[in-house]
């Protein structure tokens, strides 16, 4: 598809005005919008202006050099990373498509770098989010919650980082449903890079890579905070599946509170460390969810959950059936040694260890070191 050029060009100007905005020290919307209004002006008038009036209206020497002199060659790096790839998509804050509740959070990013269709940061987004070093529960639940969320009609949105992140965006894949990844990196480095394989399936499937920094940022432990604020502002609500008490999920969950929107947390074993984060938070208020259809009925105003909820509910129904089984029964939520099983279901060991791989297949159990672990619905 060939492009207008003149079209093009004038894009370029204006995201070019706006990454100069956005490279004001100590500057951001809510300094922006507010001079808007005591001026009434438009965003980028404030760079025509002569320094004696920047300085008259509050600005600081630096702040006044950064608008008075733009970083063209970063600038045009940028601009250069745009055009690399029709893919890649920069949306400024008064643009068409800047996602609706992320303008309504108290410091929403002035620019957005992404890769994919942007169209879907429009989409009823839910994030999940959880420790990077995961129980296998909290590996499973991870999967589960995405896919089932995903069967719902909700994209997925999460931070790509190692554990809940990870396995969340792969739940949601496996759904065959929209997910979206923000970065705490530029927008041209994945972190980790292990995760790049994944990033390129999140993006293949429809879904979103994105970023507040510019190509070429470096992963700094100070952006990663930073990215969960948005995280939680493209959602309408937060899943925390699993974490600590000092874990970087509360920060994202305290944003949610902030933001007005809700948070879910799922229970664990009182003596797994990687739960008491989410049973502070159920402490909290934050709503204490053991299935999918727990998230859905807070939204029943949305048609899509009302007619999904039902499908998962009927699959949950026919799990439960299972679960009642003496064997299913006989396997905790944590390692069960196999000995164990068979004393308590009273069933041969042949017939427990034939039961559980099957069992295992269907992913109702798993078998560790020590045993056999209940994983709980699928």
């Amino acid at each position: 598809m060939q492009r207008d050029v003149d079209s093009e060009q004038y894009h370029d100007e204006e995201i070019a005005k706006w990454l100069q905005l956005s490279s004001i020290p100590n500057f951001g919307v809510a300094s922006l919008n507010k001079l808007k209004r005591k001026l009434m002006c438009q965003a980028t008038d404030i760079l025509s202006m002569r320094p004696n009036d920047l300085h008259e209206i509050g600005f600081k020497p630096q702040q006044i050099d950064a608008i008075q002199q733009a970083d063209e060659p970063s600038v045009q790096r940028t601009l250069s990373w745009l055009h690399s790839d029709p893919r890649h998509f920069i949306l400024f804050f008064e643009h068409a498509l800047y996602p609706a509740l992320l303008t309504e959070i108290s410091s929403p990013p002035m620019l957005l770098f992404g890769i994919g269709d942007a169209k879907k940061l429009a989409n009823l987004q839910i994030a999940m989010v959880g420790s990077r070093n995961p129980s296998i529960a909290g590996k499973a639940n991870a999967k589960a919650f995405a896919e089932g969320l995903s069967l719902s009609g909700w994209t997925v949105t999460s931070g790509l980082a190692l554990g809940i992140d990870g396995f969340s965006h792969e739940g949601a894949l496996a759904a065959k449903g929209i997910t979206i990844a923000v970065l705490g990196t530029g927008i041209d480095t994945v972190y980790p890079k292990r995760h790049l394989r994944l990033a390129e399936n999140i993006i293949a499937a429809g879904g979103v890579i994105l970023s507040e920094f510019p190509p070429a940022t470096p992963a700094k432990p100070e952006n990663f905070p930073r990215r969960n604020r948005i995280i939680s502002g493209l959602s309408l609500g937060t899943l925390v599946v699993e974490a600590a008490l000092k874990s970087g999920s509360l920060i994202t969950a305290r944003y949610a509170v902030e933001q007005n929107r809700d948070v879910f947390a799922i229970p664990g074993n009182i003596n797994n460390p990687l739960s008491k984060g989410c049973h502070y938070l159920i402490q909290q208020g934050a709503k204490l969810v053991a299935d999918v259809a727990d998230i859905n009925e807070e939204f029943a105003e949305r048609e899509f959950n009302k007619i999904n909820t039902s499908e998962i509910k009927s699959q949950k129904n026919c799990t439960e059936s299972l679960a009642t089984d003496r064997l299913l029964d006989s396997v905790d939520f944590e390692a069960t040694p196999l000995d164990m099983v068979v004393e308590r279901s009273g069933m041969p060991a042949s017939e427990v260890m034939s039961q559980l791989l099957e069992y295992e297949l269907r992913g109702l159990v798993v078998a560790v070191s020590g045993g056999y672990i209940k994983l709980g619905e699928k």
